[in-house]
């Protein structure tokens, strides 16, 4: 290890210790489950849009997306056009309504307790559903970002894959199990303001060291069709044409966002409306700039990289690439690099912490309070959470273990997954009044079956249905989700008053749902 890694890897360490120690003192904020999954319903707006955000973005941002436009061109950017539009549409309509309806709804803190209480079922199966598709795509969901922090480690510093691997799930674990969403939502909220100063600093450094005819020469040597022009042009992905299916399927990327229990959670835990106004605002704003200069990485790392002659053998690396050179060869500050590398390392911790915490809490609060021991003591509940939060690190570890195997699909899948199984019912619960518990579970069922047949099942001529049509499963799994609550909503038997009631006091925005809220804290 030279003398320029050695400072970065300090950088590394420094802000791994400032994760733990905030895990630390939140922890003697952390008193019952509610505090430890939704942190009391106290989030501010900066901490709630950031840590949404920060949770959402991962080391896609920072890696997957400048390393597609790096390879293919600006044709695919219609994705983060997509997550654009989703995310905007998602603080818009649904968190507003989601916030009042959690209230009202028996004051639910998870997303399946928010069913069960909206649909008023006694059942337990809508709980128990929704917590099995939680558990099964969150614990694939945490360990790609488990293996996605120990390649960083891998790439940066040399360090065996399994070593790196063992520490950052440590550290994770550690300030997640100690604080809770607190805990996760502070550091998420750090994480998201560093990985924006990184990305809006470092394309704009490193056009100070490229010639001005690089990205040029770069798209002509390598043969690229059509040069800058198709390069540059978003109507082209890899200097062809890009298809209609194609710009479909990355732009149904963005209706995910309604079934996102790690980003939806966030807006459930904000204190009032008026700190909920600000953070639409703040994190359609931070989405927007982050997005954006995601796509200049790619854009500029490609000039950077043939103007420096440095060979680049995995695309998603252009980032790290681009941090190390500027940092270490070109303006020799190692530390500050070191800084922006943990911004690549945030976006990382911040989606897997919150994974964490939301397949944790279905374990404890929904299957194990809400199916197993209905009577369980606050307390108990509480350390259930916390062992599940081990128990799923543990497992996900596992999952993780193996360097060689591709995470990038499984994550594809997890969040078409997520999108169809959840994002209808979601929809529909909020807003349509005839909806009713069967056809939810129509919906989940419906939603994520087709999601897994679509991406897994070879029905046509030995390929998957996703395979042949390149269509994104998200967006056929969402259709059909959505169709099948509506049909089976409509055939069953309509609402009773008690759940119509509900509903009309969220909707008629003169009823006052905050005063519930205010009730719950005075007594606690």
């Amino acid at each position: 290890m030279t003398g320029n890694t050695g400072w970065m890897l300090l950088a590394f360490i420094a802000y791994m210790i400032l994760m733990i120690v905030i895990g630390a003192v939140y922890s003697k904020k952390t008193s019952n489950a509610q505090d430890y999954f939704l942190g009391g319903r106290g989030l501010g707006a900066w901490v709630a849009a950031l840590s949404a955000q920060a949770s959402d973005m991962s080391g896609w941002l920072l890696m997957g997306l400048p390393g597609a436009i790096y390879i293919a061109g600006t044709g695919e950017a219609w994705i983060a056009v997509g997550l654009f539009a989703g995310t905007l549409l998602n603080w818009l309509i649904i968190s507003g309504r989601l916030r009042r309806y959690t209230i009202k709804a028996g004051n639910s803190f998870t997303l399946p307790s928010f069913f069960e209480n909206r649909y008023h079922d006694k059942s337990k199966i809508l709980i128990a559903i929704s917590s099995i598709f939680i558990v099964i795509f969150f614990l694939v969901y945490t360990a790609s970002a488990f293996s996605a922090g120990a390649k960083l480690f891998n790439t940066v510093f040399g360090l065996d894959y399994h070593i790196a691997l063992v520490i950052g799930a440590a550290v994770i674990l550690t300030y997640t199990f100690l604080g809770g969403f607190l805990a996760v939502c502070l550091t998420d909220f750090i994480q998201g303001m560093l990985m924006l100063v990184g990305l809006l600093a470092v394309p704009i450094i490193a056009l100070a060291f490229i010639d001005p005819g690089s990205l040029q020469d770069v798209l002509m040597l390598e043969g690229f069709k059509g040069g800058t022009e198709t390069f540059l042009n978003p109507a082209y992905n890899g200097g062809e044409p890009i298809s209609a299916m194609s710009i479909i399927s990355n732009l149904g990327w963005g209706l995910g966002y309604f079934g996102m229990p790690h980003i939806l959670v966030r807006f459930m835990a904000i204190k009032s409306q008026k700190e909920l106004n600000k953070s639409k605002i703040i994190a359609n704003v931070w989405v927007f700039i982050s997005l954006g200069m995601a796509v200049v990485v790619g854009i500029v790392g490609k000039a950077y990289m043939y103007s420096h002659s440095i060979d680049l053998p995995d695309s998603e690396n252009v980032f790290i690439k681009m941090i190390k050179n500027l940092f270490t060869a070109d303006m020799a500050l190692p530390v500050i690099g070191g800084i922006f590398l943990c911004g690549i390392l945030a976006a990382i911790m911040s989606t897997a912490d919150s994974q964490l915490l939301v397949t944790a809490s279905a374990v404890s609060e929904d299957i194990y309070r809400g199916i197993l021991k209905k009577d369980a003591s606050e307390k108990a509940t509480l350390w259930v959470g916390k062992i599940a939060v081990v128990v799923v690190a543990i497992v996900a570890f596992i999952i993780a273990w193996n360097p060689d195997s591709s995470v990038m699909a499984l994550v594809s899948d997890a969040w078409a997954g997520f999108g169809a199984t959840f994002g209808p019912v979601i929809i529909l619960a909020l807003f349509w009044r005839r909806s009713t518990r069967n056809g939810a579970i129509a919906g989940m069922i419906g939603g994520g079956l087709t999601v897994i047949i679509w991406d897994y099942i070879p029905l046509v001529g030995g390929q998957t249905p996703g395979t042949a049509t390149g269509l994104y499963s998200l967006v056929i799994g969402f259709a059909v989700g959505l169709a099948a609550n509506v049909i089976v909503s409509l055939i069953s038997k309509k609402p009773d008053a008690e759940v119509l009631a509900d509903f009309d006091a969220v909707a008629d925005k003169t009823v006052e749902i905050e005063s519930v809220y205010e009730k719950l804290h005075a007594e606690k």
